[in-house]
């Protein structure tokens, strides 16, 4: 599970490994581990979830971030 893994407050991006200084999708240094779900969006400009979410990269993204 990914339970370990960071997750960007600001745009819900789920961090690989190595990346724990800044969100490699918006930047933002805001990282937390208490997050909830996720899903993969593999064309977000096909996706009416990544539209839902404002998601315009290919990811994974958190669904509920705390």
């Amino acid at each position: 599970m990914m339970a370990d893994r960071l997750v960007c407050r600001e745009c819900h991006r789920v961090q690989s490994s190595g990346e724990e200084e800044a969100c490699v999708a918006c930047g933002s240094s805001s990282l937390t581990e208490d997050w909830a779900g996720y899903v993969i969006i593999s064309h977000p400009d096909e996706s009416e979830i990544a539209s839902e979410m404002q998601v315009t990269e290919p990811g994974k993204y958190a669904l509920k971030v705390r």
